[in-house]
């Protein structure tokens, strides 16, 4: 088989996103770390695999790819292992809004808005922005809220079983929940079981952990 290769941080969300997804499939893979806030020579040889800067990048023989959506499709479609898109039009279509809702409303909330106020900014010396976290948290509530009703009967995000949506969303929860905030996860107890399902899966547990103070 080609090698395949992802290019980013080990702590990004975006690069845990692919990782799990990979892990998923039993897909060997070479993880090259890039990063985007380092020095110019490192960037301008980034903006080869991702003309946006942006992580990660993906490369299978020939082929190169940037967009962690379509890396993740790729992965799944183009590798033997469990299916991780539904196989009916509706399921494919809440797990794509899932994965919108999550890209759109909850990474900036959970993840910047209120994990890097409230635990990076003070482990690096700084003050949390108590205004930013206020602001932060009537989004916060209603995208954990709409994540919670798209499948209200079923173990996983988009249905009864595990997708692309909930591989998305574990690398988001996880940053949320190291923050105290992330105590309102138990106000949606579907939810809160959905965390320790998909946190103990070891293809996504291998990619938990903080993001290094020196990379906010």
């Amino acid at each position: 088989m080609d090698e395949v290769t992802l290019y980013g941080a080990s702590y990004s969300v975006y690069v845990r996103i692919a990782r799990a997804t990979l892990g998923e499939k039993g897909v060997p893979f070479r993880l090259v770390e890039v990063d985007i806030f380092g020095d110019a020579e490192a960037k301008a040889r980034h903006l080869a695999r991702h003309p946006f800067g942006r992580i990660p990048a993906f490369r299978h023989g020939a082929l190169e790819l940037y967009e962690t959506s379509a890396i993740c499709r790729y992965v799944d479609e183009a590798f033997a292992g469990p299916p991780l898109q539904p196989s009916t039009a509706a399921a494919r279509a809440r797990m794509a809004q899932a994965i919108s809702i999550l890209d759109n409303y909850a990474y900036r909330t959970l993840v910047w808005d209120i994990y890097v106020e409230r635990v990076a900014r003070p482990a690096e010396g700084g003050v949390a922005d108590e205004a930013r976290i206020a602001a932060a948290l009537p989004l916060a509530r209603t995208t954990l809220a709409a994540l919670d009703r798209l499948a209200p009967d079923a173990a996983w995000l988009a249905g009864a079983d595990l997708t692309l949506a909930d591989l998305h969303a574990a690398p988001m929860i996880a940053y949320f929940l190291e923050a105290s905030e992330g105590r309102m996860l138990g106000d949606w107890p579907r939810l809160a079981s959905w965390w320790r399902a998909i946190s103990a899966r070891p293809a996504v547990a291998a990619t938990l952990g903080s993001i290094p103070e020196d990379r906010q």
